[in-house]
């Protein structure tokens, strides 16, 4: 009940002032969601793509149904430097790296909410039910970006931003079907007339999936159903109200890791998100927020499906409040500035009481354009953590054009860390409550250029080092620690007993002719153990590849028929610390295409992993083989 008194008068005080321009945007929203030169995620502001230091990569609408994929993870593992592993078919758990750094070193937000799960190990998040239905644009944020985002974004950002309708009245509706009884079917509406902006969807999904256990012989199904909304109203130009929300709800069998077994996993996330936006004296866009995230998870085993044993349920729930602020000094340059205070809580079969944290962040940013093409931004942020105290971190960078974006060269540095998670600081018997948050510092250099609409080229240096990583240590390798000394039976606890490097090279072509239309990326990643004294000094993360590599050719005929198809390589990495387990590395090469028929409707087919590759992402868990897809859409 506090909580919403707290928003309340906050939001009826901002429906008062007055105003005289454009209320401003967060990072929730996207000027044009086909627009990949205008970015919002790497200022939390929209800013062209030559006025940012950062990489930055932009999955438009168009992109996203061109590609005909499901899941978000397998979408965004064709972009640079992003790799996931999985334990399973779609719906296991699943780990996605950006620049190798842990799964929960990567904040991911839906329309301005963070998917964060207080109730995991790490406090990270988790893409397994995410899916593309409904999306309108992605943008991934590589390297460290804690001076905006607080804990978390040590490896990046992933800002999934759902359709916004731009006519007065939208719908759209999905149907395919494929092997393995794979079905899936979603729709929306919506619309955008004088002061308001809605939209509704929902999808469902589901598939007989295969073996989680590779060697296997029992299929596990998984099933998906979401629904999103969001309603905008602008009160004037100056004043508008926004309110989203975001539901998935994921039923996924697995087996164990040696062998089949009847388990089963219900998982539902619930994100939703409350902010009034007004403005000031021509120059001070003000946004007041509220975030509210709260994620579910049961896991049961089935062995007697008469009487199933729960035999884990976690309930994690995250409360945010924000102020940010943007004041334009002049054309290209302003100051993004904000406080945000958030509160996590965890309760469940884990945990012997409900445990929970809060932080309280201040952070400001300044963009100025000193000479025409030159961008300097700045930034610093202090957060205090009840549990650990303070930290403040810094980031600084620079993008130059002198061609109005022909030609971008880039550079930033920037200082990150991530609180660990409640199960680490609480867990009964092995949590740490002293634990002190993981620190980053990451640099990157590189640059673009482009020939017209013709040709692209882009090359980023980046290097990373972590250290404080939270990990669970086994009292054997810490016997002086009083914890383990003074309990024989204390097998480990978790503690800051970690620092990694990791450096790479991203590269990226592209050409547009005509028709005709191609891509490619490469990443090479070098992350490694660095803790001194560590016998595994010097060797490869676990479950990182060294090399990627993904590449697209696309074709659309004049009279519309497009044929494409994707080539993805990984390659061999190790499934444990000591490099002495190689997980082989694989290619799989998908074939789509789609026909309108006329304006409103459209058909399409894929193959997807089109040789049958027999590989996998984690040591003997199974991942899907060729599968043919056929389905529908139609736009009114």
């Amino acid at each position: 009940m506090r909580k919403s008194f707290t928003l309340a008068p906050l939001c009826a005080f901002s429906l008062l002032l007055p105003a005289t321009a454009q209320a401003s945007e967060d990072v929730g929203a996207a000027p044009d969601q086909n627009d990949e030169r205008i970015v919002v995620t790497a200022n939390r502001t929209p800013v062209s793509l030559d006025q940012v230091g950062q990489s930055v990569t932009v999955l438009t609408e168009a992109q996203i149904e061109a590609s005909q994929k499901i899941g978000v993870t397998e979408l965004i593992a064709l972009t640079p430097g992003v790799q996931f592993r999985r334990n399973g078919g779609p719906g296991t758990v699943t780990s996605v790296f950006i620049r190798g750094a842990d799964s929960g070193q990567t904040l991911i937000l839906y329309d301005g909410v963070r998917l964060h799960d207080p109730s995991s190990t790490d406090g990270g998040a988790t893409l397994s039910d995410v899916t593309t239905s409904g999306l309108g644009r992605i943008e991934i944020l590589r390297g460290t970006q804690s001076v905006l985002y607080g804990s978390q974004a040590i490896g990046g950002v992933i800002n999934i931003i759902s359709k916004q309708p731009s006519e007065p009245f939208e719908a759209r509706f999905q149907a395919e079907a494929g092997e393995l009884n794979s079905y899936l079917v979603n729709g929306s509406v919506g619309g955008k007339s004088g002061g308001l902006t809605w939209n509704a969807g929902a999808s469902h999904s589901t598939s007989d999936g295969v073996s989680a256990f590779a060697a296997g012989t029992e299929r596990d199904g998984y099933k998906n159903s979401s629904l999103n909304g969001r309603i905008g109203y602008a009160f004037s130009d100056d004043v508008s109200l926004d309110l989203r929300t975001y539901y998935a709800e994921g039923d996924v069998e697995y087996d164990s890791f040696n062998g089949d077994g009847a388990n089963r996993g219900l998982n539902d996330s619930w994100a939703s998100y409350a902010g009034v936006n007004f403005r000031l004296f021509d120059r001070l866009s003000n946004r007041v927020s509220y975030g509210r995230t709260e994620i579910n998870r049961i896991n049961l085993d089935e062995t007697n499906p008469i009487k199933p044993v729960q035999t884990f349920d976690g309930h994690g729930r995250s409360d945010r409040f924000e102020y940010q602020g943007t004041f334009d000094l002049a054309a290209g340059s302003f100051v993004v500035f904000g406080v945000e205070y958030a509160e996590n809580e965890f309760d469940g079969s884990s945990a012997t009481v409900s445990v929970g944290d809060n932080t309280l962040g201040f952070y400001g940013n300044v963009t100025v354009e000193p000479v025409k093409g030159l961008t300097l931004t700045g930034g610093l942020r202090h957060e205090d953590h009840s549990n650990f105290g303070g930290a403040t971190v810094g980031a600084a960078s620079v993008a130059y054009t002198p061609n109005d974006g022909e030609t971008v060269l880039r550079a930033s540095y920037s200082e990150g860390f991530k609180a660990p998670g409640l199960f680490q600081l609480y867990a009964p018997g092995y949590g740490t409550p002293d634990l002190r948050p993981e620190e980053s510092k990451s640099w990157e250099v590189g640059g673009e250029q482009m020939f017209g609409d013709l040709f692209r080229l882009s090359a980023v240096y980046f290097n990373r080092e972590t250290e404080n990583l939270v990990s669970y240590v086994g009292c054997g390798a810490i016997p002086d620690n009083p914890r383990c000394a003074s309990d024989p039976n204390l097998y480990g606890i978790y503690a800051n007993q970690g620092l990694v490097d990791a450096e790479g090279v991203e590269l990226g072509a592209g050409l547009e002719l005509g028709g005709l239309s191609l891509s490619a990326n490469y990443t090479y990643l070098d992350a490694q153990y660095a803790t001194p004294g560590d016998p595994n000094k010097g060797k490869q993360l676990t479950r990182r590849a060294k090399d990627t590599f993904n590449a697209t050719a696309s074709y659309t005929a004049p009279f519309g028929l497009n044929l494409a198809t994707t080539v993805s390589v990984v390659g061999d990495h190790f499934n444990d610390a000591a490099n002495t387990v190689v997980v082989p590395g694989y290619t799989t090469v998908d074939l789509r295409t789609s026909y309108p028929i006329n304006d409103a409707v459209e058909i399409y087919a894929r193959v997807e992993n089109l040789f049958d590759e027999d590989y996998q992402t984690i040591l003997n868990y199974g991942a899907m083989p060729r599968m043919i897809y056929g389905g529908v859409r139609v736009r009114l």
